[in-house]
């Protein structure tokens, strides 16, 4: 007998042993990285990813892809103030070429949120867990298929030795049926013959579906070279300390760096902003009535009455009504003869609970009077209702059988009515439950007290969770937004020119408030951003900016190349006399000067000051060397 089981079990163990000496030699091996270098590759954000986590998609990839299509100009980030978390996306191209599948799947995202072109960061999360996965798994895959394309991935197993696993799976299913049917004929079994086909049927099964599961992807000559080279973009980064505390909206200083910094790690801020999971239940964004704002929901979890049918109400009143009347009519006696029975010191301790007993009866008494009235009126007065779905969530299960998982009997719905920032969830039937997702316009009929859904209605289906690989969702033509320079706190800190190392903001003594305000034909203040080597922020009465005022140094200039550009666009303005050169180029000014330093100026939304720029440039330039001292 245990000569049969060694026939058996040797061969099987023999197949995991080499099982394991492949998955050990297909491991993706770590490249050798390249020196410290600023310049980067032609690989996608998503696909530079991929070389610092193992050849793994991970959100890394999708965030840098949000980053990198603002730093193409597709869309753009907006931040207010100081905080990363009230950061909108405006989307400047409504209808983008050139996007590969992946790329398209997260400004569809996008697009399908916004409302006249304008999203919240935050409000890009999901609010259906099943939805969230499926998208997820769908970008994954067309990250992973963009790799293979471009001969920088292949699959841990390939098909060859996925074909051979296969082959020598079908070699160890002989002696595991023999193995079965020897041991069948010394149990005299009545059919040994079946018993060894099954055996090595099952064998034969199990050990392909190890060898043709997915097992994730490996490096290739060509993506471990590629590979080198990011690692060097990574350590070339990292030497920059305030570089992982930039927000997303400072892509438009730093260009593509920011995008590929997310890829590869090396940014903290943008990445904890920027989240495309399953979102905050409690604090939902909404964009019913036309604009995107944050409701605070509230998820009952004590009330009795919560989501109950109006048979369960009843017998809950019943129920208490009875409890009540023998707590009065009969607790006081009780307790008074229970109490006779015991000692004098212990019988004066009895009335306290004799009162209790009695307070309490009342209480239960005029709760249920209470709850069989609610009952009837919300019966009687059902309310309906008109919002939009912003969740929904299992309340309630039922023990399902022995090899069934528990059942969903309630549902939480969250619906705002667009007239408080704050509700509660309704109670959705199980039943009603699929009729709805969020994102949808309803109208329901609801029961106040019990907080109970009778009837739900789609009056416009929503977008916000539906994976759809067949069109891709796009918001009506707006026309392109303003482009608007980064706020303060999005600027990067920067090194600091030669001679602007005394104290102080150099760019605040530059323009004096006056000066701006006459420009600009409202009174405005001047900011001084923290952090920033020579960066001043004037603004209105509301504290919204309306001019920026930067003095960058030569090294900054090569960092944020989308500022000079190399190539000016046909409609620039030259402005004589100001710096070794200087021009006006729409809302913005650019001075060059001598020492490779650059003055650059620019309106945010005040159209009718375009003429003034090119004296306020002047006026600026002519005071730096005085500001230098």
């Amino acid at each position: 007998m245990l000569a049969d089981i060694v026939l058996g079990a040797v061969p099987v163990a023999a197949w995991f042993a080499v099982y394991g000496v492949l998955l050990a030699a297909t491991r993706p091996r770590p490249a050798p990285a390249a020196p410290a270098t600023p310049e980067l590759g032609e690989e996608p954000p998503a696909i530079a990813s991929l070389f610092v986590n193992d050849w793994k998609v991970t959100v890394d990839a999708v965030e840098s892809t949000l980053l990198d299509l603002a730093a193409r100009r597709i869309i753009e980030f907006r931040q207010p103030a100081d905080d990363p978390r009230q950061t909108t996306i405006h989307i400047v191209d409504q209808h983008p070429r050139g996007l590969n599948p992946y790329e398209q799947r997260v400004f569809d995202r996008v697009a399908g949120l916004a409302i006249d072109g304008v999203v919240p960061l935050t409000a890009l999360t999901f609010r259906d867990q099943a939805a969230a996965k499926a998208w997820w798994k769908r970008i994954r895959a067309e990250i992973i298929a963009d790799a293979r394309a471009r001969g920088l991935s292949q699959r841990r197993f390939g098909r060859s030795l996925v074909t051979a696993l296969t082959a020598a799976a079908a070699v160890v299913a002989v002696p595991v049926a023999i193995m079965a049917y020897r041991l069948a004929v010394r149990s005299q079994d009545d059919d040994p013959s079946g018993a060894g086909l099954s055996a090595g049927f099952v064998c034969f099964l199990l050990l392909t579906f190890l060898a043709g599961r997915p097992m994730g992807d490996r490096d290739t000559p060509a993506g471990r070279e590629a590979a080198g080279r990011w690692l060097g973009v990574r350590e070339w980064l990292r030497g920059h300390e305030a570089f992982a505390d930039l927000p997303p909206a400072a892509v438009a200083v730093w260009d593509r760096y920011l995008s590929y910094g997310a890829a590869l790690g090396t940014t903290r801020t943008a990445s904890a902003v920027i989240d495309l999971g399953l979102g905050d239940r409690r604090r939902p964004w909404s964009s019913y009535g036309g604009m995107w704002r944050r409701v605070r929901v509230r998820y009952p979890r004590f009330w009795p009455h919560y989501g109950q049918t109006v048979p369960m109400l009843i017998l809950q009143a019943v129920l208490a009504g009875g409890a009540g009347y023998f707590l009065v009519s009969w607790w006081r006696s009780f307790v008074g003869d229970v109490a006779s029975s015991l000692p004098d010191a212990l019988d004066r301790a009895t009335d306290p609970v004799a009162l209790i007993g009695f307070v309490l009866g009342l209480a239960l008494l005029g709760y249920s009077v209470y709850a069989i009235v609610r009952t009837v009126l919300d019966l009687a007065a059902p309310v309906t209702l008109t919002g939009q779905v912003l969740w929904v969530d299992v309340c309630k299960t039922k023990p399902g059988g022995e090899d069934s998982p528990p059942r969903p009997v309630l549902y939480y719905l969250a619906v705002d009515g667009g007239t408080r920032d704050r509700t509660t969830a309704w109670a959705l039937p199980a039943e009603l439950s699929g009729r709805c997702s969020p994102g949808d316009t309803v109208t329901i009929t609801v029961r106040r007290w019990s907080r109970r859904v009778s009837t739900v209605t789609v009056d416009q289906p929503g977008s916000w969770d539906r994976v759809d690989d067949s069109k891709s969702v796009r918001p009506t033509p707006a026309g392109p937004t303003p482009a608007q320079p980064v706020p303060a706190s999005a600027m990067p800190a920067q090194p600091v020119p030669a001679g602007l190392a005394g104290g102080g903001n150099i760019a605040t003594r530059l323009l004096s408030v006056e000066e701006v305000s006459r420009v600009v034909g409202v009174p405005v203040t001047v900011v001084a951003v923290p952090g920033a080597a020579a960066l001043a922020v004037f603004g209105d009465p509301d504290g919204k900016p309306v001019l920026t005022l930067q003095v960058i140094s030569s090294f900054m200039i090569r960092m944020a190349r989308f500022l000079v550009g190399g190539q000016r666009s046909g409609s620039t303005q030259s402005v004589p006399g100001v710096g070794t050169e200087a021009w006006v180029d729409g809302d913005r000014a650019f001075a060059r000067l001598p020492d490779g330093t650059m003055v650059v100026m620019g309106l945010i939304d005040r159209p009718a000051a375009r003429e003034h720029l090119p004296e306020l440039l002047a006026t600026a330039v002519s005071r730096i060397d005085q500001a230098r001292v």
